[in-house]
């Protein structure tokens, strides 16, 4: 059976005090089994936090989206997840941020790759804001008041 290409799911009123049990439940430690008519299955750590992470926002009243991706992407495809356009892509490829493999006369991405450089620029970035934030805080012990005069 073939994965949906996106299911989005809104979180539903009726089932808050449910959807916070499983929550918690796929929070806490230990093992997860599922009843099944053949026995116990045991829940794969990776589904299990994508289960966490989803009854985390439904709870929160959040909606859900799951989509699935190939593992090897093509530009255009990296470039849609990562919401640049497949020029700018294609430079990050050329100046070496993200490794690529080109099996004929197409670059192919390994999503692992995308998804570490998002992360390495959502952490740059942060802490570039962080250091912003810091320059422009005034120091609540300097002697003067913050501003200057050019009279």
């Amino acid at each position: 059976m073939a994965a949906p290409l996106m299911h989005t799911v809104l979180p539903a009123s009726d089932d808050e005090d449910d959807v916070a049990a499983v929550r918690d439940l796929l929070a806490g430690p230990g093992r997860i089994a599922l009843s099944t008519p053949n026995g116990e299955i045991t829940l794969p750590e990776h589904l299990r936090r994508i289960l966490a992470d989803a009854a985390a926002a439904l709870a929160d009243g959040q909606a859900v989206t799951v989509e699935p991706h190939r593992t090897v992407l093509t530009t255009s495809e990296a470039a849609e997840l990562l919401g640049i356009s497949r020029p700018t892509f294609v430079r990050l490829l050329e100046s070496g941020k993200i490794p690529y493999t080109s099996p004929g006369r197409h670059r192919r991405v390994e999503l692992a790759d995308v998804l570490a450089f998002q992360q390495r620029e959502r952490t740059r970035r942060r802490q570039v804001l962080d250091e912003m934030a810091r320059e422009a805080t005034p120091d609540p012990h300097s002697a003067t008041d913050g501003f200057t005069s050019t009279r």
